[in-house]
């Protein structure tokens, strides 16, 4: 369990957690199938130490309280993330339209 531990913490590249999230909500909005899938690509690829490492790769990334809100899709969709520097670990909280995004309050 330590080996693992160890091992999660010094992790080079962020985890995503978790794509079923992306892949159904590409299931009901078709055109962020792509955005959406390259967005991981690139977030599970990369080393991000901290947001600043962050919005080096993704301009349209910003803080809104305790989440990460990245525009995808040409800024035709939102992805909200609670993201673990430390541990290398993104969570997907949310994914919304544009206009969905708009009502959205974060907890």
């Amino acid at each position: 369990m330590v080996v693992v531990n160890l091992i999660m913490r010094y992790s080079r590249f962020v985890r995503v957690i978790s794509n079923k999230q992306l892949v159904d909500f590409a299931l009901r909005h078709v055109d962020a199938a792509t955005p959406l899938q390259l967005w991981r690509k690139i977030v599970e690829t990369t080393h991000f130490a901290h947001f600043t490492a962050l919005r080096s790769s993704f301009n349209a990334v910003d803080r809104v309280g305790n989440y990460y809100v990245f525009d995808i899709g040409g800024n035709k969709f939102r992805l909200v993330a609670a993201i673990h520097f430390n541990r290398q670990m993104l969570f997907v909280r949310h994914i919304f339209t544009h206009t969905e995004y708009d009502r959205w309050r974060p907890e």
